[in-house]
């Protein structure tokens, strides 16, 4: 099992790799390694047109033959706007926006991008708006402070402008590195780190996380705009976990030292742990830490079979009393599987039982480890799954839960943690915990 001291450093080494590479020469649209070519360097195959400002949301709601027709007129519009001369790829400041037939989840993207002045450009991210470009010179709406910012976030939020101003002189070429991991953003203009990590919201409804996937699309208007060198490294599930689990980690200790349950009580009987893991194996059986919680941040990772149903129970009172209604559970469930067709919104997985209800659609395909984040403060509970927000409740602010039962639980201020089994082999690694002040 990798330490977190060994991941943070092959993260930083590879970051170092990579800005060794860039400081090189490469040839034009010759993708460096790891990477693939969005862009072939002869045509926009791989491409197509997208109407502006299109709500993906609204799109999920068209017909076939509405989609169909659509897609034609759009792709129609990018062709009398977008061009490819010189390894270039060219808009006229016009038209549809020229976006990839792929969508993507985490991802580390390069783009080499030119303007002519007074040019308002960017890029989206997941089909949403964006990162920023424009030129520098132009008045108003910020530009001054240069390209790279998350344009389209609340006007006090983090990434929203840039850090530095690090765009070289109109008309010459700039060099974007965009890494999306999670819901959130970094992006490198010409080398200087203009976004740290900064969440991205969902422009479409911005009470939602951004999407967990979607296209990248170049989005122009009013000059031209000239692109090459794009492409783009998708980000694995394993390498997506070390990059969440490393943020902000001081003060976290291991609750599961990997070979054994010490520290653990409760029916141990019903879960195995072989090489790192610790896997459910009864029909039922719940497990409690040793010791009680009240505010607290606890990381894990885990993995689910077809179906697979567990939970992770919060602030029970004593380990003999068990179950969802004398504490609180978050819940633990591949919600994607036929079974679970009909649940309710507060059955999802990342939901606080019966409680406050998840955003659904950020889990993992089954067989892939996820990684989760809850973080339990006086009466807010919020869950952090593959490094994206799907659940932040106040429970002081519930009068009643939205499952109509009792919940003596949610007004609990301590208690044990607990794993639930309920029968699926679900799996665990990496649990580790901070206590909050």
């Amino acid at each position: 099992m990798r330490t977190l001291s060994a991941i943070v450093l092959g993260l930083v080494m590879s970051s170092m790799a990579f800005a060794a590479e860039e400081k090189a020469a490469r040839p034009v649209n010759t993708p460096p390694e790891g990477f693939k070519a969005l862009f072939n360097g002869n045509d926009l195959a791989g491409w197509r047109g997208q109407a502006p400002d299109q709500n993906p949301y609204q799109m999920t709601k068209w017909s076939s033959d509405e989609k169909a027709s659509k897609q034609k007129a759009a792709d129609d519009d990018m062709r009398r706007h977008w061009r490819v001369e010189d390894e270039q790829i060219i808009n006229d400041g016009r038209g549809a926006y020229l976006t990839t037939v792929k969508d993507y989840g985490d991802f580390e993207l390069l783009v080499d991008w030119r303007m002519t002045p007074g040019t308002d450009s960017g890029i989206y991210l997941r089909g949403t708006p964006q990162v920023q470009i424009w030129d520098p010179n132009n008045k108003g709406n910020g530009a001054d402070k240069g390209s790279g910012g998350l344009w389209n976030n609340g006007d006090k939020a983090p990434g929203k402008w840039p850090k530095v101003r690090a765009d070289k002189p109109v008309g010459e070429w700039n060099i974007f590195r965009i890494l999306m991991v999670g819901e959130r953003v970094s992006v490198w203009l010409n080398d200087q780190r203009v976004v740290d990590d900064a969440v991205m919201e969902n422009y479409w409804d911005r009470k939602k996380p951004i999407l967990p996937t979607g296209p990248i699309e170049f989005q122009t208007h009013g000059g031209e705009m000239r692109f090459r060198n794009v492409f783009l490294r998708e980000i694995s599930p394993e390498e997506a976990n070390q990059r969440v689990q490393a943020r902000k980690d001081e003060g976290y200790k291991a609750l599961f030292n990997g070979k054994n349950l010490d520290g653990w009580i409760g029916d141990t009987k019903a879960y195995a742990v072989k090489d790192g893991v610790m896997v459910f194996t009864g029909k039922s059986g719940d497990i409690f830490t040793r010791d009680t919680y009240s505010n607290f941040a606890i990381r894990f990772e885990f993995k689910l079979p077809p179906g697979g149903n567990n939970g992770l129970l919060i602030r029970v009172p004593k380990p003999e009393s068990g179950g969802t209604y004398s504490g609180m559970e978050i819940q633990i469930l591949d919600d994607t599987d036929p079974r679970y067709a009909n649940i309710k919104p507060w059955q999802h997985h990342g939901s606080v039982y019966g409680i406050a209800p998840s955003q659904p659609g950020y889990l993992r395909p089954v067989g892939q480890w996820n990684f989760e984040e809850v973080i339990v403060d006086g009466s807010r509970i919020r869950v952090f799954l593959n490094g994206t927000r799907i659940t932040d409740a106040d429970l002081g602010k519930i009068e009643k839960p939205v499952d109509e039962h009792e919940h003596p639980g949610m007004k609990r201020t301590e208690g044990y943690i607990c794993f639930m089994g309920h029968g699926q082999p679900v799996e665990f690694r990496n649990i580790r915990l901070k206590v909050l002040k």
